[in-house]
C-alpha cells in the first residue's frame, strides 16, 4: 500500500467535534415536533445520513417542517460551538503542503459545511467541499467522492483514502471504490464487520506520521 495521491475526509467528528451541537439542535427539533428526544449517546449511534434520507422516516410527512426547525436552530449555534478535533489543523496543513489532493464529503448540508470550514481558515487547503445535497445523492452512496474529486482529475482507486468515523463512511470508501480509513475510533466494532476499514486510526497524529512514512 503506497502513499496516497489524494485524502477525501468526513467532516463531523471526523475533523470537527460537532456531537454536541448536533445534539442540542435534534433534541430542540425533536420536542418541537413532539417526538421522543434522544439522548447523547442514542445520537452518536443514531446519527449517520444526510437530512433528507434520515428525516422522513423520522418525521413522516412533516419531514421538511422537521428539517426546517433542525437547520434553524443548528444554524444559529453552530459557529459558535463547533472545535477542531485535536491535532486536526496541524495534520491538514502539512497534507497539504505535502502536495495531497484534499477533500471533504460530508451528510451535513452543503451550505452550513462550507461556512464551518471557511471559519476554520480551511476552505483553501481542500480541493472541495461536498455536503448534502450537492450531489445526485448523499454518503453513503459514491456520488459525492466522485463530486469531490473532479477538480484533481484523480480517480478513485487504491490510491485514494476516504476517512471518517462511522460505518456509513467505510461504506461510502467501498462503494466509491477508495481505500477505507477509520479516524478518531479506538478500534473497528460489530458496525465495521460488513464494511471494514483497511486501515485505523485513534488520532489524527498517528495518521499523519503513517502517511509521511509511506
Amino acid at each position: 500500500m503506497g502513499r496516497p495521491r489524494a485524502i477525501v475526509f468526513d467532516w463531523d467528528n471526523t475533523l470537527v467535534d460537532t456531537w454536541p451541537t448536533i445534539h442540542e439542535a435534534l433534541v430542540h427539533c425533536q420536542k418541537t415536533m413532539g417526538v421522543p428526544e434522544w439522548t447523547l449517546d442514542e445520537a452518536k449511534v443514531r446519527v449517520r445520513l444526510s437530512l433528507r434520507e434520515a428525516f422522513p422516516p423520522l418525521f413522516g410527512d412533516r419531514w421538511e417542517e422537521a428539517r426546517r426547525v433542525y437547520l434553524e436552530h443548528f444554524e444559529a449555534i453552530h459557529l459558535d460551538r463547533m472545535r477542531a478535533l485535536p491535532g486536526c489543523d496541524t495534520m491538514l496543513q502539512q497534507l497539504a503542503d505535502a502536495g495531497l489532493y484534499l477533500a471533504v464529503v460530508s451528510n451535513k448540508t452543503g451550505d452550513l459545511l462550507r461556512r464551518e470550514a471557511e471559519h476554520l481558515g480551511w476552505s483553501a487547503m481542500f480541493g472541495r467541499v461536498v455536503g448534502a445535497g450537492d450531489a445526485a445523492q448523499d454518503k453513503p452512496a459514491p456520488d459525492p467522492v466522485f463530486l469531490a474529486l473532479e477538480p484533481s482529475g484523480i480517480a478513485p482507486g487504491e490510491d485514494v483514502w476516504f476517512v471518517g468515523d462511522t460505518d456509513a463512511d467505510m461504506e461510502c470508501a467501498i462503494a466509491s471504490g477508495c481505500l477505507p480509513v477509520l479516524l478518531h475510533t479506538s478500534a473497528a466494532g460489530a458496525e465495521f464487520i460488513r464494511v471494514p476499514p483497511r486501515l485505523s486510526f485513534a488520532d489524527a497524529g498517528l495518521f499523519f506520521d503513517h502517511v509521511r512514512g509511506l
